[in-house]
């Protein structure tokens, strides 16, 4: 029996990582995003979504937990990605590595928006405060702020997925149906979201489009954690030939 190298052992270990931190990672996004952000923040209402926060104080403050837990876990992935796809396509992945990192980078700067909008609901507790509809404007603003450089971000993040897709289509080990999705959830980040941020108004194509593609902007990576925690961890993807 032949023993697996330093390196292959490394590369099982990264398929783990990746897999497990992706995993941790969606259900950050879905309790964060999908449950904090969406029950609190009312658009266009900048006093209702001060009075919610200023409510469920808890409640947002676990929320931008779970934000740095999915800042915490990106970096995992940018490690894992890069050692894992590092034999595929050395340059490729080192680029996707390095994508995934700015955009980390990126988000982290947004939360701090979110941090900044809990400080501001917080301090409505004070007898100095100045006025509530102040308060209201200032906390809205962080919070849009925090909503625009994410979206900023998300074309880096599209970007690297597109990367990742084109590395895993080079590989003889990894299907071609999980290549094409994360391709695919790549490609729908990026046209949504350079339409978010630079045709503003194409604002409702844009949403229909992010509905539209909603399913396989989700599924592509996660789809690829699951495959790196099924099958992957399984293999070694030393024997592929870079293009």
């Amino acid at each position: 029996m032949i023993k697996p190298t330093h390196y292959q052992n490394l590369q099982h270990t990264s398929a783990i990582v990746a897999g497990v931190s992706l995993f941790i990672m969606s259900i950050a996004a879905a309790f964060s995003y999908g449950y904090v952000h969406t029950s609190l923040i009312v658009n266009d209402d900048a006093l209702m979504t001060l009075t919610n926060i200023q409510q469920s104080g808890s409640r947002f403050a676990f929320g931008i937990l779970g934000w740095l837990v999915i800042i915490l876990t990106d970096l995992l992935v940018s490690w894992a990605f890069y050692v894992y796809l590092k034999p595929i396509h050395h340059e490729y992945s080192l680029l996707a590595g390095w994508l995934r990192l700015i955009y980390t980078a990126i988000l982290a700067i947004a939360v701090s928006h979110l941090v900044v909008a809990g400080r501001i609901a917080r301090a409505g507790t004070s007898p100095f405060n100045e006025s509530i509809n102040g308060m209201a404007s200032q906390s809205m603003l962080s919070i849009k702020a925090f909503e625009s450089i994410w979206s900023l971000g998300l074309i880096l993040f599209g970007l690297h997925l597109l990367a990742i897709g084109f590395i895993a289509l080079s590989s003889r080990h990894i299907p071609k149906y999980v290549s094409i999705m994360i391709a695919i959830a790549g490609f729908s980040y990026v046209i949504v979201h350079v339409m978010d941020n630079f045709f503003p108004q194409l604002e409702p194509i844009a949403s229909s489009l992010e509905t539209l593609l909603s399913i396989p902007m989700i599924i592509g990576e996660l789809g690829f954690g699951i495959w790196l925690l099924i099958k992957g961890r399984k293999l070694s993807l030393s024997t592929d030939k870079q293009p």
